[in-house]
């Protein structure tokens, strides 16, 4: 079988994959005879999803990137991710529409939201059957590890590794591909286990700690109750979701240094070093914000908690922040648009680019002091080891900032017309879609209208496929549309 699939179209084969994802679900029946009735929307998307997929094995022409060009595989590969997700998205929503739950376009920002692991809702938590709860955590927990990387554990090929970078996973922690997203995928279930058992043994029911832990996680932050986690009310359980949010924001090469042991290689990581300064900084300044009213200790337990939520990309929350005051709304916008690791499960900027730009302006100024003729060269440490910071380094981190922090203004503005709520809010809210963090101060909800989810849909999807994938996909394929109606 392995074998079969391994000459298979990529596309054929990934769409086999979310066939399987989307029926995956159905294993929650079982336990929960009376949603039976559920059976048909999730089993006819799956099997349509899988036969496609099965139909192109057999008869698609696979792709052959032995003699193409390294841009002509980018864009290959783009194109391919792209179709992917549009796939995955696709097939995602229908369990929602075919069951009467949402409309088309509330059911496509739900999935949407759910595999990018942006955990923005227009669900009502409390009125949702098991099935479509899970479903939509599910949809986060393999969404946070990527389409690309649970086909390439299974079978790899030529093109796997351009699809492997292109789905926004820049490290192999492992020489052969194939055994880092096996390492990846063992690291993440492992700590699936661990956060499951440990929720459940603090008093969650079972169902619930399975949930949560698969979204903490992910950094997606979908949850079973419509308060979050506040709605549990218990410090430990708070814990417990912080460490997994934040080991769901860090690369996996770290996870793996960390988990082998070797401690003082993780602590000088720039990266880590870099997140450690923002908690420590961003926390205590939080706090005093919020507590006003509520005492310190209370702050600081907020403080902890939602900082840790916003920049994982997580999207939990213990409180309302729609009563925050408006400098810790302010916090909570930057450190959103700033993100987790590079290589993690989380969105933003990435913590690696942000610490990159500080440092460019830093050496900037140096050079000004420094003597004319002087020579520096500067290096940053990457889980791998010590990485020059040359010019190719600099104009990637800048032009991914530059782009990102464009597109972040053009949505909070197009918010504030089709949503009519004022800047602060807009930004807020935006800065959660397309960092795919999921927090909310009440623009995003049942009763919100499509042009403010389509303005979101967009965002999230940008900021899960690290936006020049995105771009290059997208031109990419209008380039092969237009060749091919050239030619008649």
């Amino acid at each position: 079988m392995t074998k079969l699939l391994a000459g298979c179209s990529d596309y054929g084969k990934l769409m086999l994959l979310i066939g399987i994802l989307v029926a995956f679900p159905l294993l929650v029946i079982p336990f929960y005879s009376s949603e039976r009735g559920f059976f048909l929307p999730f089993f006819i998307p799956a099997a349509f999803s899988m036969l496609s997929g099965l139909l192109l094995c057999i008869f698609g022409k696979k792709e052959e990137s032995g003699c193409l060009e390294r841009q002509s595989l980018l864009k290959t590969s783009s194109i391919t991710v792209l179709f992917t997700w549009a796939w995955g998205i696709f097939i995602g929503a229908m369990p929602f529409i075919l069951s009467g739950q949402l409309v088309p376009v509330q059911a496509v920002f739900e999935s949407i939201s759910g595999w990018t692991t942006a955990g923005l809702s227009v669900m009502d938590v409390q009125a949702l059957p098991k099935i479509m709860l899970f479903h939509r955590s599910f949809m986060q927990y393999c969404g946070g590890l990527g389409f690309v990387v649970m086909m390439v554990m299974l079978i790899s090929g030529r093109q796997s590794m351009d699809l492997f970078n292109a789905e926004g996973h820049p490290d192999k922690l492992k020489p052969n591909l194939k055994k880092t997203a096996q390492t990846i995928f063992f690291i993440y279930n492992g700590f699936l286990v661990a956060g499951t058992f440990s929720l459940f043994l603090l008093g969650m029911n079972f169902f619930e700690s399975l949930c949560h832990a698969m979204c903490a996680l992910s950094t997606g932050g979908f949850s079973t109750r419509a308060n979050s986690i506040g709605e549990f009310g218990s410090l430990p359980v708070e814990m417990v979701t912080v460490l997994l949010m934040l080991v769901g924001s860090t690369n996996f090469a770290v996870l793996l240094l960390a988990l082998r042991g070797k401690l003082r290689q993780v602590i000088k990581v720039s990266e880590v070093r870099f997140f450690a300064v923002l908690l420590l900084g961003l926390i205590p300044v939080t706090a005093l914000s919020i507590s006003a009213g509520n005492g310190l200790g209370t702050g600081f337990r907020h403080a902890v908690f939602n900082i840790v939520s916003a920049l994982s990309t997580a999207g939990f929350s213990t409180v309302n922040l729609a009563d925050w005051p408006p400098f810790a709304l302010g916090i909570m916008i930057l450190v959103m648009l700033m993100g987790g690791g590079i290589g993690s499960t989380a969105g933003g900027i990435k913590l690696t680019r942000i610490y990159l730009m500080f440092r460019i302006a830093a050496l900037n100024l140096k050079k000004k002091l420094l003597p004319p003729r002087s020579v520096d060269v500067s290096y940053y440490m990457k889980a791998q080891g010590r990485i020059k910071l040359d010019e190719g380094v600099v104009y990637d981190a800048a032009g991914f900032v530059i782009f990102y922090i464009g597109i972040f203004i053009a949505g909070s503005l197009a918010m504030m017309v089709t949503e009519g709520c004022g800047l602060t809010e807009a930004m807020f809210e935006f800065a959660s879609a397309l960092g795919t963090v999921g927090l909310s101060i009440g623009i995003t909800g049942t009763a919100t209208r499509s042009p403010t989810l389509i303005v979101e849909m967009i965002g999230m999807i940008l900021g899960r496929l690290e936006i020049f994938i995105v771009l290059i996909g997208f031109c990419s394929s209008v380039k092969v549309m237009k060749e091919r109606f050239a030619r008649g």
